[in-house]
């Protein structure tokens, strides 16, 4: 499995930021190789995603969802991947968010891309 761990800082108050972290469908338009995210119920989400030339899709579970703080998920089948996302104020306009991912490569250019932190 390869891992990817990645922190930021948002100019924004946490309880914003958590709210557009969460509203899954948007990330095509913020988030570079999302194609398309389908709510399926309140747990349950669907992806594809574009990584390289090839199309990926998988349905995932979150497992953990606190307001504010983080965002745990797994996927139940296609693209194997776990994450979580955790919000930190950092004052009343500023917030870290941290991002970590696991995923296993499938194919030998997956392993390339992971290997040049393409995914990154």
């Amino acid at each position: 499995m390869a891992h990817v761990r990645a922190t930021t800082e948002v100019e924004r108050p946490v309880t914003t930021v958590y709210n557009q972290w969460t509203q899954f469908e948007d990330f095509p338009q913020f988030m570079e190789g999302v194609e398309k995210v389908t709510q399926l119920d309140d747990k349950r989400l669907h992806w594809v995603a574009r990584i390289g030339p090839f199309q990926r899709e998988w349905d995932a579970e979150i497992v953990s969802q606190t307001p504010d703080q983080g965002v745990a998920w797994r996927s139940v089948n296609g693209a194997d991947n776990a994450g979580t996302v955790t919000f930190r104020p950092l004052g009343a306009d500023r917030t870290e968010v941290t991002l970590e991912l696991t995923f296993d490569p499938e194919t030998a250019t997956d392993k390339v891309g992971d290997a040049l932190d393409i995914v990154e």
